[in-house]
């Protein structure tokens, strides 16, 4: 189609689950002009606007609307910055937008005139996701030091109904029910828990129950998210996975850095290769869990199975499939108290993660290429600005987002989203991505078992 002498017509949304509302409105901007591009908000950018509760995939929304036959382009709104960007790309004669904007994109009248126009009462996606979708039902096992947190954040993911828990003390059961009025039933028995009609479960315990207790809830056709890693080893993992693939669940670790908003632009930046080609990844996560009084047994698990899952996920996004690792660790006791991960990948690329509970570093993360650097402050794994460095300093610009809570909602966000689409993995951490991110910890506990062999034989 010819443009010229064209009156240009775009609106923004997110359309999730099409409805009588979202077509008036459509036709309504339609009307105003001859052309009408659409923009679908893209999964990442709601949720860092805090629409956590989206049911339809980024490309199901676009698709609907694709198919309306007045709407003759549709793009992807990916940024906040976006809106200004278009109207000076496309040439944008008007901007219209639903009447309860009102006043908020005033600022677009610089690039076009902005339209507001009435919306449909009565009618919303909200409205249409509990008639239609029903709320997930979702239990608690184990009380750990994140299991607070957890129930805090998911009341914000409106397709969650939490209000069972399990573990094996039950007056610590009863205590944490008074303190949480929406878990109305406790079990100590995990058979029992499992055999309520809760349709996924969080799991939250010491690392060496997690593989028992993720099993029998696979087995049980409940969906599990669990703090990482989701098993201590290599051959417990790939039954767990392939269980769930065989169960159709899904089965997702606790990593919530992975769901952020800010992270997940941050890969998709990186990818542009503004930086050039890419060298090397450092990543530090460090926690001083005595002086915020963890137990013993927690600490005990050692720096790498606590904290090795993250900047593993870094390294792993940024550098793919790794070719060897090496271990600098340093403990006592039994269990190491710090530990320098170096891996290579392909290419001669290098990660370097830090990570350790007994001492404390600078929580950053740098991702050097040939023609720049990412540097992502700290905390790096609760990412909410990150920049790219030039040797040209007035080259160098940021990002800056802001996330709600503690970030697990996001991940609840999710791992919800998944259920009700009826998926069974993740795009953003998917298996091959859970097996690559566990194997540090899993070769590392083989590593120990080698040395400590090793010394027995020298002795």
């Amino acid at each position: 189609m010819n443009l010229k002498n064209k009156k240009i017509v775009i609106t923004y949304g997110t359309y999730d689950m099409l409805h009588e509302g979202h077509l008036k409105l459509l036709k309504r901007a339609k009307a105003l002009g001859d052309y009408l591009i659409v923009g679908v908000t893209d999964e990442n950018y709601d949720r860092s606007r805090g629409k956590l509760n989206v049911s339809q995939s980024t490309q199901e929304r676009v698709d609907a609307v694709k198919a309306l036959d007045f709407v003759d382009k549709v793009i992807v709104e990916k940024h906040k910055k976006q809106k200004a960007e278009d109207m000076v790309k496309y040439d944008v004669d008007i901007f219209a937008i639903g009447d309860d904007w009102i006043g908020a994109f005033d600022y677009l009248n610089k690039y076009t005139h902005v339209e507001y126009l009435p919306r449909t009462e009565g009618i919303s996606s909200t409205q249409l996701r509990k008639k239609h979708i029903g709320l997930i039902k979702m239990g608690l096992v184990g009380l750990g030091r994140d299991t607070q947190a957890f129930v805090d954040e998911a009341a914000y993911v409106s397709s969650i109904k939490l209000n069972r828990i399990y573990a094996d003390d039950f007056l610590a059961i009863k205590k944490f029910s008074k303190e949480n009025p929406s878990i109305e039933y406790g079990h100590d028995n995990y058979e029992d828990f499992l055999d309520t009609h809760v349709q996924a479960v969080y799991i939250d315990t010491a690392l060496k129950r997690h593989y028992t207790l993720i099993k029998k809830a696979l087995e049980a056709g409940k969906h599990v998210l669990c703090e990482n890693p989701i098993a201590m080893e290599k051959k417990e993992l790939k039954e767990l996975l392939s269980l769930a693939k065989k169960q159709k669940v899904l089965l997702l670790p606790a990593l919530k850095t992975a769901f952020m908003p800010a992270f997940n632009q941050l890969l998709k930046e990186i990818e542009k290769g503004d930086i050039g080609e890419i060298k090397e990844v450092r990543a530090t996560r460090t926690s001083l869990y005595r002086e915020k009084n963890y137990p013993e047994s927690f600490i005990a698990q050692g720096a790498t199975n606590i904290l090795s899952g993250y900047p593993s996920l870094l390294i792993h996004k940024v550098l793919g499939k790794r070719k060897s690792t090496t271990f600098f660790d340093q403990g006592d006791d039994g269990y190491d108290t710090s530990n320098l991960i170096v891996t290579t990948h392909k290419n001669g690329t290098v990660g370097v993660a830090r990570v350790a509970t007994g001492a404390k570093s600078e929580g950053d993360a740098v991702i050097s290429g040939t023609k720049g650097y990412v540097y992502i402050p700290a905390p790096w794994w609760l990412t909410k600005e990150f920049y790219f460095k030039f040797e040209d300093s007035h080259k160098s610009y940021k990002f800056k987002y802001e996330f709600e809570g503690c970030g697990l909602r996001y991940m609840i966000a999710e791992f919800a989203s998944l259920i009700q689409r009826g998926k069974h993995t993740s795009q953003t951490l998917s298996p091959s991505d859970i097996v690559a991110i566990s194997r540090v910890a899993l070769e590392y506990k083989d590593f120990r078992e080698q040395r400590a062999e090793n010394d027995t034989k020298e002795k």
